[in-house]
């Protein structure tokens, strides 16, 4: 079994849950996906693949992959909220463009050695940080 599947299972169980096929159906689908999306895009991909699972069951079943840390929310661009899995994978930051939707992620040992330093200065305890730059990629300012 692998082991964003064990850990989702042990989640559910821990809240009184069941694994459902509907929520077997989302995993399978969440795992395959590379890169961002969001629970329209999933909905979609489920529905072209393995048939009838309502937008609802789809929408319900995000809180509880993000609770497990198996899905982040990543970022907000054009209204909706994206997701990426994360489980095993290593921080990053974004650059969306605002032309053609391209997200290039990135990671810049600089800005988290300034944010560690800001929440030193004041004292906070950081759990988690998104950055997301909105901006366009060197084809969309071409145009």
């Amino acid at each position: 079994m692998e082991k964003e599947e064990l850990v989702f299972k042990n989640y559910l169980v821990s809240h009184g849950l069941k694994y459902t096929p509907e929520r077997k159906i989302v995993f399978d689908a969440i795992i395959s996906f590379s890169g961002h999306f969001d629970a329209d895009t999933l909905y979609e991909s489920i529905r072209r693949n393995k048939g009838k699972l309502s937008r609802a069951t789809v929408y319900r079943a995000l809180p509880h992959f993000i609770a497990t840390g198996i899905v982040k929310e990543s970022l907000r661009f054009e209204g909706r909220t994206h997701y990426e899995k994360s489980l095993g994978t290593e921080h990053h930051d974004h650059l969306v463009c605002l032309g053609c939707g391209k997200i290039i992620e990135f990671k810049d040992e600089k800005i988290e050695e300034l944010q560690n330093k800001v929440c030193k200065k004041y004292s906070f305890k950081a759990l988690d940080h998104k950055l997301g730059i909105r901006g366009y990629c060197k084809t969309c300012q071409k145009k």
